[in-house]
């Protein structure tokens, strides 16, 4: 499978049969470039303008935005109710974590997470091969609680997202401190193909590069 970055918390995972997944569109007052993107399965982990925007996907796709099992198109999508603060959804309300079944493949999207995990939705969420992590702070988890949820979860591959870049002026961290908690590393790409057999050996932390 292949996972690429389209800015902020939204990406594509593209199945090696062609089904695409898109998470968490967002619309042009976020900053960065709206993605060109078609897809057969778009998430949203909240209705926030900067994760629910399905205008800028196209395609005939279904739309998965609520908690519990699905199954489209062969691919196994649960939904897991989490919260966009620390204080129960008081601030924010709440957040919908998804874990996705892609090629023998665990992917989990954890959406605006707003708070390190409890036990039951750890249980809840189960393996975890590669985790797509808020890292940002302010409206989210920051670099540390993101590292305490990495060390519940104990994925293979950690690709944190929603931080600060030159495209946005959210108040927001860079992911300079999380790749440093973690000895992470930056590649020079905005995508990544993961298979089941490359997911041996040590963990990784692996930031993407944005690219138009």
């Amino acid at each position: 499978m292949k996972i690429k970055w389209l800015g902020h918390a939204c990406f594509k995972l593209t199945a090696e049969d062609g089904t695409t997944i898109v998470t968490d569109p967002f619309d042009d007052s976020v900053g960065y470039p709206m993605p060109d993107v078609r897809a057969d399965i778009v998430t949203s982990s909240h209705s926030h303008f900067d994760h629910n925007y399905f205008k800028a996907v196209k395609g005939k796709f279904e739309i998965v935005d609520r908690t519990g099992e699905h199954n489209i198109k062969g691919i196994k999508i649960k939904g897991i109710s989490t919260f966009h603060d620390e204080e129960q959804g008081a601030k924010r309300g709440k957040n919908i974590v998804f874990i996705f079944e892609i090629d023998g493949v665990r992917v989990c999207h954890m959406g605006d997470l707003g708070h390190v995990l409890t036990e039951k939705q750890v249980n809840e969420i189960g393996p975890v091969d590669v985790l797509l992590i808020p890292v940002g702070g302010y409206y989210t988890i920051d670099a540390k609680q993101a590292v305490e949820v990495m060390k519940q979860l104990n994925p293979k591959i950690t690709i944190p997202m929603h931080y600060k870049t030159e495209y946005i002026d959210f108040p927001i961290d860079t992911v300079d401190n999380f790749l440093k908690l973690t000895n992470g590393e930056q590649i020079p790409s905005s995508e990544l193909e993961v298979k089941k057999e490359d997911l041996e050996g040590q963990a990784r932390v692996i930031a993407l590069t944005f690219q138009k």
